[in-house]
């Protein structure tokens, strides 16, 4: 039975588009906001909505026992968690269940399976899914970790079982590093995900970060939606994802998807999920499984023509999919910006007022954002603020198209990335698609594209409200 009503414990562009995605399957929206979103554009555009607590996160947002509440209080059928905040949360997915209202994501086991990288390791090695040579299960002491070393060869990459961001992660390159590196990467991990466990893996040196979109309903259906390059990443954290992958062959394609279905399968996965790939080459291995809706999720819906988060909202009411894994045809080629509120050469946040806002439309383009005139960006939370998502026949229509917009793309009263990713755009190793995960890394002493200065028009790309 479809829901009548749906709280959405999330806040941004997020969970504007998850309200959209209600109003078209006529289902009522609650939205939550903290005391610094109250003048937010999900609070404006939902059917209900309910304070729920000061402007920290951890006393808004992640506070389980005021979500619930409010959930209660508004007698709503489900939550949509979005992502970040509670989307990976196991425990807040058990309370949603022992209330009787239904979580639009996986279940609390299999959250909280995948949530743990050393255990979704082995379970997806038992499942036959390519993993990187490493310890099986979490290294207890530096001699296990020797042996480790000694069995797979350095360079090695420590990771934090509960890990996430790129925190609690140490590369380690020389066996003299790796005592410091175990114990520094324990306590950054306990520090921020509350347990120190860490697990050991080989380390690439130049991988590309390729998933694999998924999807399953409450009856065992599973289908694959093709993949994402999700190379261009700073600090582990992504900036630019694209659909397809320049280096995925339509024969390594079928195979990752019906790795990622088969692995699906194998630990009960319902709802909309994302397997993670490094690739080495020719080689995948895999890393690790989002068990959520992705940011990226639109590069997606713009290749195979899908609305991820309709399907969602369906599978958690026990519809089936509505397509088949034949019906799934990758068209074209998407591309997306996430576009930060960030000084583009610093990466310093800049929250503020927005002063003015254009933004471009055209063929192909779609912009995911809640901002308007006159919204002021808090300083609380993430710091991303639109998300442009380009769609073409060919990548280099694309390429041109995403430039077109971007260039376009006027925000005033704040400093944006939007420089940043025309530097990107405009890079011939981007173009001709030759990139790792450490693109940024080896341009960063060579960025022309922050030292630009914008023009004061109606096309300016973005102008600081900073004296």
């Amino acid at each position: 039975m479809m829901f009548k009503r749906v709280l959405i414990a999330n806040r941004g562009e997020i969970a504007c588009r998850i309200i959209w995605a209600c109003q078209e399957l006529g289902i009522e929206t609650v939205a939550v906001f903290s005391e610094a979103d109250r003048e937010a554009l999900h609070v404006q555009l939902a059917d209900q909505a309910i304070c729920i607590g000061p402007p920290p996160a951890a006393e808004s947002y992640l506070n389980v026992p005021a979500v619930i509440s409010a959930a209660e209080i508004s007698d709503v059928d489900a939550i949509h968690p979005g992502y970040g905040f509670l989307a990976e949360n196991a425990h807040f997915a058990e309370i949603c269940e022992a209330c009787n209202i239904k979580f639009i994501g996986p279940s609390p086991e299999v959250i909280r399976l995948m949530g743990d990288k050393a255990r979704a390791r082995a379970v997806m090695k038992a499942a036959g899914v390519p993993v990187l040579p490493g310890s099986d299960g979490i290294v207890e002491t530096d001699e296990q970790a020797r042996d480790v070393v000694r069995q797979i060869g350095l360079p090695v990459i420590i990771k934090a079982t509960a890990g996430g961001g790129g925190r609690g992660m140490r590369i380690v390159r020389t066996a003299t590093e790796l005592s410091a590196a175990l114990e520094a990467a324990r306590s950054e991990a306990r520090a921020a995900f509350g347990e120190g466990g860490v697990y050991i893996e080989k380390y690439i040196e130049e991988p590309r970060h390729i998933e694999v979109q998924i999807l399953a309903d409450e009856r065992g259906h599973v289908v694959h939606l093709g993949e994402r390059e999700c190379s261009i990443q700073r600090r582990h954290q992504k900036l630019l994802e694209e659909s397809p992958s320049v280096v995925v062959t339509p024969e390594m394609r079928h195979a990752l998807g019906a790795i990622a279905v088969r692995a699906a399968r194998q630990i009960g996965y319902t709802n909309a999920g994302t397997m993670e790939f490094l690739f080495d080459g020719e080689q995948f291995y895999f890393m690790e499984m989002n068990t959520r809706i992705q940011v990226e999720h639109p590069v997606t819906e713009m290749v195979v023509n899908a609305d991820l988060v309709r399907a969602q909202i369906l599978v958690a009411a026990g519809e089936p999919i509505e397509f088949d894994q034949p019906d799934v045809v990758l068209a074209g080629h998407a591309i997306e910006c996430r576009i930060n509120a960030e000084d583009p050469g610093t990466f310093v946040p800049s929250p503020g007022t927005i002063t003015a806002l254009t933004i471009p439309g055209g063929p192909g383009v779609r912009v995911d954002t809640a901002l308007y005139p006159g919204y002021t960006i808090p300083p609380y939370y993430d710091s991303l603020v639109a998300k442009v998502i380009v769609h073409a026949r060919r990548r280099d229509i694309a390429i041109a198209r995403m430039r077109r917009v971007l260039e376009g793309f006027a925000i005033q009263g704040i400093k944006t990335t939007i420089p940043l990713h025309l530097g990107i755009l405009e890079h011939p190793d981007f173009i001709a698609g030759r990139f790792s995960t450490h693109f940024m890394e080896h341009y960063a002493h060579r960025r022309p594209d922050v030292e630009r200065s914008a023009p004061e028009s109606p096309s300016v790309r973005s102008v600081s409200s900073e004296a």
